[in-house]
């Protein structure tokens, strides 16, 4: 079957590679609107320019003729009671040489037909006149002024016809100059604005591809200066995220592998028969204790990967805070004794109210007391607090875990909670766990609408303080 060469079949384009259509680019997008805001431009201007170039032209016509009519009556007076003399004949040729039409009123009568009887009449009493009369069917403009004894000059000169057609005629040179300004100035323009966008669309493709060490150079405007700084931004994010992914796996692998490590070699031991009968019961609780370290790490594992999940399960009740510590505290306490740690609960002698999910607290009290049993050395002393809020802060409830050992640096105390940050830090130097269960009741308390913090305890290790909320006003979020 024959395909299409510019194309995969179907016409679909696959993802990153798509053509780009004339007329869609920015480039003529941006040509275009500069020449339509060229031709614009120039319209407009002609709109308003055209209609004053004209009335200031004939108000310049209009004020020449008046000033010939003055000076033409000026000069007959003294001649136009003689006859048609070779004066008058000489001013009368003169004027029609720039093309005014004279007339000469003598005893109240025209020397020729054509003006209206209007004008002759009005310069004939013995007043001027000046306005705007048809002659010979064409609009003309008329300046006449009066002279002694039913005399008068009247000079007629027609209305510029055609003026407008020949402004109008004279917008082609800036009309071409404009499209021209367009062209060049959206070009530029587009050129400019389109750089940062291409610089932006490569690095994003180049991000896809998976090269985290690409950087978008920054440049004005400011629009495509923060575009710049985004894609930065996300750049170092998706390093820094998959680095800590990395890292993740590692430990996790790590933590997978140490349990599955021993009871295979105790399996293999009694498949060999080199474990003797004395020895069976033993070697079978030390594969029970590593199946239930490798349950519980699996356990928080799908845990964490389902916590934002839309079907996480969540049964908030009213729960009596301070009973749920001390029956975590009974737990825990025989734990600890076994390892030489002192266990000790504080918790008040009157109910502390919240409306929470009782299994999913209990679960992050176990998270913490674990995390810190790991960390405390024998003879130090764990922590279980139970009270009400303090002066200040929101009604509820507050659970503490505050330990005697090593402790947190000021700097992790921002990084407490991301999986996997305090295990990469400290991986060598003290005993780490995998680095998912503080990271797991951060989660497990803010989906129940509570918060939790980390800080320095007065025993000279950790704390861990939650606050849970005392009603179900809380909003929990299911998703």
């Amino acid at each position: 079957m024959p395909t299409d060469p510019a194309g995969p079949p179907g016409g679909t384009e696959p993802p990153g590679r798509r053509r780009r259509r004339f007329g869609r680019t920015l480039t003529v997008r941006a040509v275009g609107v500069s020449c339509a805001v060229a031709l614009v431009s120039v319209f407009v201007t002609a709109v308003v320019a055209v209609p004053l170039a004209a009335r200031s032209a004939e108000r310049q016509a209009r004020s020449a003729l008046t000033a010939q009519a003055r000076l033409a009556a000026e000069a007959l007076r003294p001649r136009i009671d003689r006859g048609r003399t070779a004066d008058e004949e000489r001013i009368v040729r003169q004027l029609r040489n720039q093309g005014i039409n004279a007339y000469l009123i003598r005893a109240g009568r025209a020397d020729r037909p054509g003006l209206p009887t209007e004008v002759v009449d009005r310069v004939a009493a013995g007043r001027n006149f000046s306005g705007r009369r048809q002659l010979s069917g064409q609009p003309t403009m008329i300046e006449g002024r009066w002279l002694p004894g039913g005399n008068g000059v009247v000079l007629a000169r027609p209305v510029t016809t055609g003026l407008l057609e020949e402004i109008v005629g004279w917008l082609w040179l800036p009309l071409l100059a404009g499209l021209a300004a367009g062209v060049v100035a959206g070009a530029l323009l587009a050129r400019r604005l389109a750089r940062p966008i291409s610089n932006a669309a490569t690095a994003a493709a180049r991000l896809r591809a998976g090269d985290r060490a690409v950087r978008v150079p920054v440049e004005p405007p400011e629009e495509a200066a923060d575009l710049a700084y985004a894609l930065n931004d996300l750049a170092a994010a998706l390093a820094q995220s998959e680095g800590r992914q990395r890292e993740f796996l590692l430990s996790v692998s790590h933590e997978l592998r140490t349990p599955l490590t021993a009871i295979r070699g105790y399996a293999e031991a009694l498949a060999d028969g080199v474990v003797g009968p004395d020895g069976g019961q033993r070697a079978g609780q030390i594969m029970l204790t590593e199946a239930e370290h490798l349950d519980r790490l699996v356990s928080d594992l799908l845990s964490l990967a389902r916590l934002e999940a839309a079907d996480f399960a969540l049964e908030p009740v009213p729960v009596d805070l301070g009973r749920l510590g001390g029956d975590a505290a009974q737990t825990w306490s025989a734990r600890c004794a076994a390892l030489g740690v002192v266990m000790r609960a504080e918790i008040p002698e009157v109910p502390t109210w919240v409306h929470t999910d009782p299994g999913r607290i209990r679960q992050v009290i176990d998270g913490l007391l674990e995390n810190a049993l790991r960390v405390v050395p024998p003879g130090a002393t764990i922590v279980l607090a139970v009270r009400p809020p303090g002066p200040g802060e929101p009604g509820g409830g507050v659970l503490e875990v505050r330990d005697g050992g090593p402790g947190l640096a000021d700097d992790d105390l921002a990084v407490a909670f991301e999986r996997g940050a305090l295990r990469q830090r400290y991986q060598g130097v003290r005993k780490v766990g995998s680095g998912l269960g503080l990271a797991l009741a951060a989660g497990l308390v803010r989906r129940l609408g509570g918060r939790i913090s980390a800080g320095h305890a007065p025993e000279g290790g950790a704390r861990f303080t939650v606050w849970l909320p005392a009603d179900g006003t809380v909003t929990y979020r299911t998703g």
